[in-house]
């Protein structure tokens, strides 16, 4: 997180959400307008964690083979030989992913949740650990479309950047005066190293009071008068586990409510759809996640 933060800077809490849903082995969805660091930090990401990155810049002429792979005769050998695409790696850095086609959105669906690419009836596993960061430009921007909802659940959480204080710009500004910041991170792990840390995260405890902790707050935003679709089952889990890395962060082997309390906006905001209601009453979905979890009474711990 030091050495993204060369790049990104003022964003530490970003930072920390991006590695958190790291750790717990899930995907990120970085939404902004242009130009704030969205494709830097995942590329610093990368770097950082010494791994095996692609990007594709999403266009409307982006095919689903690009990102899945295809397969090509060879006349000498005359066989037909799989070529890897894009996710064929540990980083697949999706970039501006809202202005591509539904059909090249869709195969992303399978790798995502599977760690898999199927082509020509033929299965193969992606390089593991795997993690798909993407970017998108706020609705409404030229060129843009909704992602579907079965595309938005598998994104871990979602997060938003925002503009740099005024501080930390004309830091920005000195520093890209002198050298190029990408330059100065530097590689201080490895994939292995990564996955063994995914490892110890996934075994973090979690008591039975906290899973029903979290249970409470997802049934809260099916209930919601302003919401027509709560958190999936796979909603639940995505707390869980974002939990369990926030607990690893911290130093601990258990987690906390305070961790759920953390974790809760960024894996949630992006799997709310509001009604029409929420829209004339201005309730947006950031703020009926903090409305939920100020609804919702956290365990306390049991005395002996």
């Amino acid at each position: 997180m030091q050495e993204v933060g060369k790049v990104i800077l003022g964003k530490d809490e970003c930072i920390r959400q991006v590695m958190t849903a790291i750790l717990a082995g899930g995907h990120v969805l970085i939404e902004d307008i242009p130009g704030v660091g969205k494709t830097s930090m995942a590329l610093a990401f990368a770097k950082a964690m010494s791994l095996k990155q692609n990007r594709v810049q999403f266009t409307p002429d982006v095919l689903p083979s690009d990102i899945t792979g295809f397969s090509m005769y060879i006349k000498e050998t005359e066989k037909f030989m799989y070529q890897p695409g894009a996710v064929m790696c540990n980083l697949f850095l999706a970039d501006e992913i809202n202005r591509t086609s539904a059909k090249t959105q869709s195969a992303l669906l399978e790798v995502m949740e599977e760690g898999t690419v199927t082509v020509d009836g033929v299965t193969r596993k992606v390089p593991d650990p795997f993690v798909v960061i993407a970017t998108e430009n706020p609705i409404g921007s030229a060129g843009t479309q909704m992602l579907p909802e079965s595309q938005l659940d598998r994104f871990m959480i979602c997060i938003e950047m925002g503009y740099p204080s005024p501080e930390d710009e004309m830091e920005i500004l000195m520093a890209q005066s002198e050298i190029r910041p990408m330059e100065a991170v530097c590689a201080v792990t490895d994939g292995a190293e990564l996955k063994k840390m995914q490892e110890a995260t996934a075994r973090i405890f979690v008591h039975p009071t906290i899973c029903s902790y979290i249970i409470e707050l997802v049934n809260a935003t099916r209930r919601h008068e302003l919401v027509t679709l709560g958190l999936s089952t796979r909603g639940a889990l995505a707390v869980t586990k974002l939990a369990k890395a926030n607990a690893y962060i911290e130093g601990r082997e258990y987690v906390l409510p305070e961790d759920v309390v953390k974790v809760f906006p960024a894996a949630a905001v992006h799997r709310l759809k509001t009604s029409s209601k929420a829209g004339m009453n201005h309730g947006t979905a950031a703020k009926i996640t903090q409305e939920i979890l100020a609804s919702v009474k956290q365990p306390r711990p049991e005395k002996g």
